[in-house]
């Protein structure tokens, strides 16, 4: 969603870095530019105008650290500043007071809200809770048959009545819910195209129905400035305690995401990834100003591969890597295990200085399912050793995989290049260009 913001913003930062020292003037044309940037990010106005101005205030006074550059320590105050604007600290679910733990989803329909409930309950089922979802949404018989998929797909309950009243049902939940002993209750209200007196009646009678200890409002991050003012208009009628982020892997402008949590002084607690129901993260400020500004986001990038790395094989394949010894079954083994971690583009703006680096790099879910096609092509002697694929074994495996001979002959030769810089490693010569890693 932030590659056109990042991208902009390294592109300001680029300018500064040749500059022994900043005056008033370069720092009044550098905030400038990050401001055009944001706006056309589409986030709020009243967002960005007191954003820069803490920047400036501390890019003017006497803040300097000597072990950065002036172009460094701009991008150290803006990082900063950008994490107090998205919530300085992470914030996560409230404690109940009485189990179970009661959420209620609010939002508008189409913001994502029946998904990220079910997803909310899948984290939590893997945190060791018992949840039971609630499909409170009677306005949409389809919302109850989505749920009751989902529910199903990550093995969590959902208690359902589609002849009742919203506040009824959510009654007999907490019933079934205490005597079931679930610890946790997710209820997914209706929503409308619009917030209107219905809803809100509706939602006053469902939440004091469910007393909830939680009621989080899901804003779809790709409608930019319309979601913030759902968000204010929410807020102003329903004690909302926290904001849910959705379709934050879109491809819209990203405004909606930085302007929310200051716009409505309610944290964003969780944010949806992609349309997976794995796809679902708590929200770390910090983390999510790295990404914006081109940073990275290692933290995440770790948490993930430690969910979906088997440690054995890791240790495994690291020997293979020191002892340039693995093959292209391993090499296959690596694009699945990497593939579970989340889109390929996700994955690679989470690694500092990506931005920059992948910026006219193109490389998709499709590409890797491609080579893939190849290495599966391949009989098991080929792949254990390459070297015997000659002209007529290329044109069977490219007949067999949809591909051309030029495209086996591609990844071979990637292959045999990717061996050849392991083997020298493990000699202790270094890559080329690189010196040797430590």
């Amino acid at each position: 969603m932030f590659e056109s913001l990042s991208t902009r913003l390294d592109e300001v930062f680029a300018r500064l870095r040749g500059k022994g020292r900043l005056s008033p003037a370069d720092i009044d044309a550098t905030l400038r530019e990050i401001r055009l940037a944001l706006l056309e990010a589409d986030v709020n106005v009243r967002v960005v105008k007191h954003l820069l101005a803490r920047v400036k205030e501390r890019a003017l006074g006497a803040e300097t650290t000597k072990s950065l550059t002036p172009a460094q320590q701009v991008i150290k105050i803006v990082h900063e500043e950008l994490v107090k604007t998205l919530g300085e600290t992470p914030v996560g679910l409230a404690s109940a007071s009485k189990p179970p733990l009661t959420i209620l989803m609010v939002g508008l329909q189409g913001s994502g809200k029946t998904t990220s409930a079910a997803k909310l309950a899948r984290l939590l089922a893997r945190k060791g809770k018992r949840p039971l979802l609630v499909a409170a949404d009677l306005q949409r018989p389809a919302a109850i048959d989505q749920l009751q998929t989902l529910g199903e797909a990550i093995g969590v309950p959902v208690f359902a009545d589609r002849k009742g009243k919203p506040a009824r049902l959510v009654k007999a939940a907490m019933k079934a819910a205490a005597s079931g002993g679930h610890d946790a209750v997710i209820v997914d209200t209706a929503g409308r195209l619009q917030i209107d007196r219905d809803l809100m009646r509706e939602l006053a009678d469902v939440e004091k129905a469910a007393d909830p200890d939680e009621i989080l409002l899901v804003v779809d991050a790709m409608t930019g400035q319309d979601a913030v003012n759902v968000a204010e208009g929410f807020n102003e009628q329903v004690p909302l305690t926290g904001i849910v982020l959705s379709k934050l892997d879109g491809d819209a402008r990203g405004g909606a995401a930085i302007s929310v949590r200051e716009v409505t002084g309610r944290p964003i607690k969780f944010a949806g990834v992609g349309e997976k129901v794995e796809d679902f993260e708590p929200f770390y400020p910090d983390r999510m100003a790295s990404r914006i500004l081109g940073m990275g986001d290692v933290l995440t990038l770790i948490e993930k591969a430690e969910e979906t790395w088997d440690v054995t094989q890791a240790e495994q394949m690291a020997d293979k890597l020191r002892t340039a010894s693995f093959t292209l079954d391993d090499f296959l083994e690596q694009f699945g295990q990497l593939r579970k971690m989340g889109p390929l583009d996700q994955v690679l703006a989470m690694l500092p200085g990506a931005g920059s680096l992948f910026r006219n790099v193109q490389v998709s879910d499709a590409d890797l399912k491609r080579v893939e096609a190849i290495i599966q092509s391949m009989t098991p002697a080929e792949r254990q050793n390459p070297k015997i694929i000659d002209g007529s074994r290329k044109r069977r495996i490219a007949a067999g995989s949809g591909a051309t001979p030029q495209a086996v002959n591609g990844l071979l030769k990637q292959f045999n290049e990717a061996q050849k810089m392991m083997k020298m490693m493990s000699r202790g010569k270094g890559i080329p260009g690189l010196g040797k890693l430590r």
